[in-house]
């Protein structure tokens, strides 16, 4: 068991990547002890967690500041089991305990497995959410939770949500997860970031349940989606498709959309990879997409809203996921070698860019605001920056990263 401090960092929901208002964020996630940070206080603490020293002072901010996000009380905060305080399922959740289970699993952690499925238990017991892709992305850490911990009611509720991906998801032509979120269907829509809310799940659930049919659908979701997001210019991915018309809308090559590659195809090799020929068209999809990012890091170690327009905003939740993924890819040893130095040398500027936007109340600054499908390119450039949870997730899911690397 590890002795380091539990920290959980796990993302509230709006919806997909959808307008966020900082009134109707209603998901809430536990800091560890409520601090009075100081800007000073945040910066010397962050910059020690990595270099190597103990605890997790990094996340411990993004903890701090999602605590501030949400206006949870010290009395919240200050329960003996830290619990997860969360009121909402959907796929911010979904990628925060993602990363937080995978920290407690690299380290050891049977306290902080044990509190995410007590979290688990609690919102199984108050029902299930209706379904859809963003939905099923907290499904991801239950799949993985329920192998760790061989819980076969776990295993029951897996297999149900698998099976409802496998015959009863909206698809559009082609086979392809239709983009169906909690406030629309999106129909004929392919996304970027259903990879990782809904193909990893389905991956895992695979996996776990021996189903090769399963894990052969997750592979084939990848193979479409690349297929039809990828621009064979830039080497990039568009942040969707339409069958209805066949156009990717306004073509525009979204930072946190290529982060959701960035993460996916590595992550898929960590839960079910792939072989053969997929095995060789997903490396070198990879290596290609890693090559165009690492050419449009900006001087200060970041990435822009749109990535081949300096002009546009920078975006601090889409570098830390393009930076995890970059981290994540020479951990899965899918990154092409004469890529390796390269890749650490700019996760590490974006790691010095990202720490310096944690402000003293343990906020990530410049995050784009969520993100619908845009019909021309200023509607990317004017979204606003804000404070955001799923910020907090990605920002903490690339520091969790660089810490274990040292």
């Amino acid at each position: 068991m590890s002795n380091k401090r539990d920290i959980s960092v796990f993302p509230p929901s709006t919806n997909h990547e959808h307008p966020v208002r900082r009134n109707t964020w209603t998901t809430t996630t536990c800091l560890a002890r409520r601090e009075n940070f100081t800007t000073q206080t945040i910066r010397r603490r962050n910059e020690g967690a990595i270099n190597g020293s103990s605890g997790h002072p990094a996340v411990s901010s993004l903890s701090h500041g999602l605590g501030a996000l949400k206006n949870i009380a010290g009395d919240h905060c200050s329960a003996p089991d830290d619990e997860i305080l969360l009121d909402e399922w959907d796929w911010e959740i979904g990628v925060g305990l993602y990363g937080d289970f995978r920290r407690a699993e690299a380290d050891g952690d049977a306290v902080a497995l044990a509190r995410i499925g007590r979290w688990y238990d609690r919102m199984l017991d108050s029902g299930l959410p209706r379904r859809h892709v963003n939905s099923t992305a907290t499904l991801l850490t239950l799949a993985l939770l329920a192998q760790h911990e061989g819980r076969g009611d776990w295993v029951a509720v897996v297999r149900d949500w698998a099976e409802w991906v496998a015959t009863q998801l909206p698809r559009t032509d082609e086979g392809g997860y239709q983009h169906t979120v909690k406030e629309r269907d999106n129909d004929g829509e392919l996304w970027d970031d259903t990879l990782m809310m809904a193909a990893l799940f389905i991956a895992a659930a695979g996996r776990l349940c021996q189903r090769d049919d399963w894990v052969d659908d997750a592979h084939y979701q990848f193979l479409t989606h690349i297929r039809f997001l990828g621009d064979r210019n830039s080497g990039l991915f568009f942040h969707g498709w339409t069958f209805l018309g066949r156009h990717n809308f306004t073509r525009a090559l979204w930072a946190r959309g290529n982060a959701w590659l960035a993460i996916a195809i590595p992550e898929l090799y960590r839960i079910a990879p792939p072989a053969g020929a997929v095995d060789r068209y997903l490396r070198e999809v990879f290596g290609t997409l890693i090559g165009a990012l690492l050419r449009l890091q900006n001087s200060e170690g970041l990435w822009h809203t749109l990535l081949d327009d300096p002009a546009s905003p920078i975006e601090a939740s889409g570098s830390a996921g393009i930076a995890y993924g970059m981290l994540a890819g020479k951990r899965e040893r899918i990154m092409p070698p004469h890529l390796c130095s390269g890749t650490r040398a700019a996760a590490d500027r974006a790691c010095s860019a990202l720490l310096a936007r944690i402000d003293r109340h343990g906020l990530l600054g410049d995050v784009s605001g969520g993100t619908q499908m845009g019909h021309d390119l200023d509607f990317y450039r004017d979204i606003r920056n804000l404070p955001t949870p799923y910020g907090q997730a990605l920002g903490a899911l690339f520091f969790n990263e660089r810490i274990r690397l040292g």
